[in-house]
């Protein structure tokens, strides 16, 4: 069975940074495309941020451009990012992702991906 597990959640001061992890298991073959999305108070689950294994590219939000930086480690399958510059505003829930590949265009699209973690959330506050 595909399981998408985050890691690394938790509080952080306003302007402070945090790593979040996902691991994959059952890795199936079809999957190329790991993303992360998020869904912060009131509004959708908005796509972040997306690598594929095939090539290494990249996709950012232009939202988090600057700020928010996506990684990968093939032999560990998992995925990292790292957010700075974090904003005050609650919690927003980071939820992992794991598709087909994807371009520029389909990477932002949450029905591009067919397995889905149970997201980390991410308290911002002082």
């Amino acid at each position: 069975q595909v399981r998408l597990a985050e890691s690394g959640g938790g509080l952080v001061q306003p302007g402070g940074s945090l790593r979040v992890s996902c691991v994959v298991s059952g890795y199936p073959s079809s999957v190329d495309a790991m993303g992360w999305f998020r869904l912060a108070p009131g509004k959708e689950r908005d796509f972040v941020a997306a690598i594929t294994r095939s090539t290494g590219t990249i996709f950012y939000a232009d939202s988090v451009k600057g700020r928010f930086t996506i990684t990968r480690d093939d032999a560990r399958n998992t995925v990292y990012h790292q957010k700075n510059s974090l904003k005050p505003g609650g919690s927003t829930v980071y939820y992992c992702a794991a598709g087909r590949t994807c371009d520029g265009t389909t990477s932002r699209l949450r029905t591009r991906y067919k397995y889905w973690g149970m997201g980390a959330q991410v308290t911002v506050s002082s």
